[in-house]
């Protein structure tokens, strides 16, 4: 997706700062979220935004106490971006598999009659069998808010079988300081039975969190796997 402008705001400053609303509600943090609230419909950006944080737009809404109730303009914007950005027939697995991660996430956390959304698209996934490990590590961060409970069961169980190949992963990316790729993978890792103990994930996360907490899509990763599963601090 080309990065685009509004004036003087890029599209990657409306992301970074729906990722931090996402990130503080996640935390306790700040008014009760409203998706609507910082992705508004009439910004001409807001669909661009909402396709690239997938899922995570809608993850203040599967916590188990929510601030507020879900209003109506929520699944306006939702139901915008979803119009807006449907993944294309040469579209890749990554962008298959967000998209789905979005339309299931709609489903699950958000009030509307099923009806009113699309069905989720089917999405081929023998890339996690057949991915060499850093192929599969890059593509698993990318989508690191499909990580949310209750999305994607079927991915969670396949990158299950690999999880000692997710945790070097996220080992070489900590070394190359490629945070959001560790964050992403950190965040899997946190979802996933029988991580290595060896691999120190919560002082990992915790790392990673403070060393790449300038991204807010970095933060929002740790707080996400910190909030959902209790791992990281």
């Amino acid at each position: 997706m080309a990065e685009q402008t509004q004036g003087a705001v890029p599209l990657s400053a409306v992301i970074a700062d729906a990722a931090t609303g996402v990130a503080l509600a996640l935390r306790g943090e700040g008014d009760p979220y409203a998706l609507s609230g910082i992705l508004r419909q009439s910004d001409a950006l807001t669909p661009a935004a909402i396709r690239v944080l997938g899922a995570d737009a809608l993850a203040p809404y599967a916590m188990d106490h929510v601030g507020a109730p879900v209003g109506a303009d929520d699944e306006a914007v939702v139901r915008q971006a979803l119009a807006a950005y449907p993944p294309g027939a040469d579209a890749s697995e990554v962008s298959v598999w967000s998209y789905r991660g979005l339309v299931e996430a709609s489903h699950a956390f958000l009030p509307g009659s099923a009806q009113h959304w699309p069905p989720p698209p089917e999405a081929a996934a023998g890339w996690v069998d057949n991915d060499s490990w850093p192929k599969l590590s890059h593509r698993v961060s990318q989508l690191a808010a499909l990580a949310l409970p209750g999305l994607a069961p079927g991915l969670a169980e396949q990158l299950a079988t690999r999880t000692d190949d997710l945790a070097r992963g996220f080992v070489r990316a900590v070394r190359r300081r490629d945070w959001l790729q560790a964050a992403g993978l950190g965040r899997w890792l946190a979802r996933l039975p029988e991580v290595p103990q060896t691999l120190g994930l919560d002082s990992g996360l915790a790392f990673v969190r403070q060393m790449g907490g300038g991204d807010p899509r970095v933060t929002l990763h740790a707080v996400a796997a910190q909030r959902f599963y209790g791992r990281g601090w």
